[in-house]
């Protein structure tokens, strides 16, 4: 596992972009729970953010793509609305400790 961020820099409701060992990824804590995904939308391969660490619609319950406005559950990462529905996003295997939050890139889907 990797380090990723201390527990208390991702708030309920709001979400964070890193860059570690050349993957983008996005985090979002949602009910307390943290869900981690790659930063690339899978209808064309671009970066989800329309401006840094914003990953979120308006209502903060849906992820969106800057680019095509698609919607994902932030829950499992699914397309729920816009052109790439049906596919999801790529989770990350994570999970949250004491001394903060966790990455297991290379883990299987």
């Amino acid at each position: 596992m990797k380090y990723l961020c201390d527990s208390a820099a991702l708030i309920e409701g709001k979400s964070l972009g890193f860059d570690i060992d050349a993957l983008r990824i996005l985090a979002v804590r949602r009910a307390g729970q943290v869900y981690v995904y790659a930063n690339r939308c899978p209808h064309r391969g671009v970066p989800l953010e329309w401006q840094p660490d914003a990953f979120l619609d308006t209502s903060a319950s849906l992820i969106q793509c800057a680019t095509h406005g698609a919607l994902f559950l932030i829950e499992s990462g699914e397309c729920v609305a816009g052109p790439c529905e049906g596919e999801s996003l790529r989770a990350i295997d994570c999970g949250e400790d004491a001394q903060g939050i966790w990455i297991n890139p290379a883990a299987p889907d």
